[in-house]
């Protein structure tokens, strides 16, 4: 009898598992919190256009960029936990944010469910032919020598950080220079306004090929497939230089746990697809698939260990 009564009175434990059973009955979104066009935004494209004919119903990308992604993951974060918002999920906005924005607006712990880690790409340390850097050896040399600069998108990037974990390694300093967007901050190492920076693999392979900057360190602990010549950091005395970013989907803390059990195995079937691991290929991403608890415990570790790098290299942004 006790039990009738609570659930009585508590219509919300009816209503949970009723909504989970009939979703989803009308479109869902997913938040990119970047512009049309990048990296993240065409992988949540991918991803959206196969969700939609696994779960017979559509699914949109929603553009909310800004603030470094934090403005669309906050959105997400402040979502109705019904399923019907997703949210792609990135080093920056849930594991590098934490430790740079001191009032950042939601908690990448508390107030997400991860569902997916969908592809990974190491950040990779980058030079000029015509800066005289052809190795981590050399730009050390160089760093001690005399004065070198180094730029990324901003203060406390993923790409700003990378560099700043190998400095720290080395025991080298250099002058950061924060670009719009480590676009700009290409072409200024290419011109050698500055001598270093550090990207993604998927924005450096066309230049690299065309000659036009060269790969001196991945920041991993192995090779990447598609940049073989170029050696690991690790590989050149400092394995403790990893810097892997990541690409995933989340959904708002308290989504009903068999949405999200129904989403995480659509997303680990779409990841053995032959088209879908083709499509990785082609941007550059190496296939990761860890999933829901897998994927949380992989956040709450890599936020403990960029909140390190992030006290050593002194990084604080307003």
């Amino acid at each position: 009898m006790l039990n009738r009564r609570l659930l009585l009175a508590s219509p919300t434990l009816l209503a949970l598992p009723a909504a989970a059973q009939t979703w989803p009955a009308r479109p869902i979104r997913i938040i990119v919190p970047y512009p049309a066009g990048q990296t993240a935004d065409i992988l949540g494209r991918v991803i959206a256009e196969r969700l939609t004919t696994a779960l017979g119903q559509q699914v949109i990308v929603e553009n909310k960029p800004g603030a470094g992604g934090t403005i669309g993951v906050d959105v997400a974060a402040k979502a109705a936990p019904d399923g019907y918002t997703l949210v792609v999920i990135t080093i920056s906005t849930h594991i590098i944010a934490p430790a740079v924005y001191p009032r950042l607006p939601y908690d990448p712990v508390k107030d997400f469910a991860p569902i997916v880690n969908v592809a990974q790409t190491p950040q990779t340390l980058i030079t000029s032919p015509k800066s005289g850097i052809g190795s981590v050896k050399e730009l050390i040399e160089k760093a001690k020598a005399g004065d070198l600069n180094f730029g990324s998108s901003g203060n406390g990037s993923a790409a700003h950080l990378a560099v700043e974990l190998m400095l720290h390694a080395a025991g080298i300093r250099m002058t950061h220079v924060p670009f719009k967007g480590n676009a700009d901050a290409q072409m200024a190492l290419q011109s050698g306004d500055i001598q270093l920076m550090a990207d993604a693999i998927p924005a450096i392979v066309g230049p690299i090929r065309a000659g036009k900057i060269q790969a001196i360190g991945v920041c991993d602990s192995r090779r990447s497939a598609y940049l073989p010549d170029a050696p690991t950091v690790a590989e050149q005395g400092f394995p403790s230089v990893i810097a892997v970013g990541s690409v995933g989907i989340g959904a708002p803390a308290n989504t009903p746990a068999s949405i999200l059990d129904r989403l995480a195995a659509e997303m680990q079937r779409m990841l053995g697809e032959p088209a879908m691991l083709d499509k990785l290929k082609s941007l550059y991403f190496v296939p990761a698939g860890e999933s829901l608890g897998q994927y949380g415990r992989f956040i709450s570790s890599e936020i403990v260990r960029w909140r390190e790098i992030v006290q050593a290299a002194g990084v604080k942004v307003e």
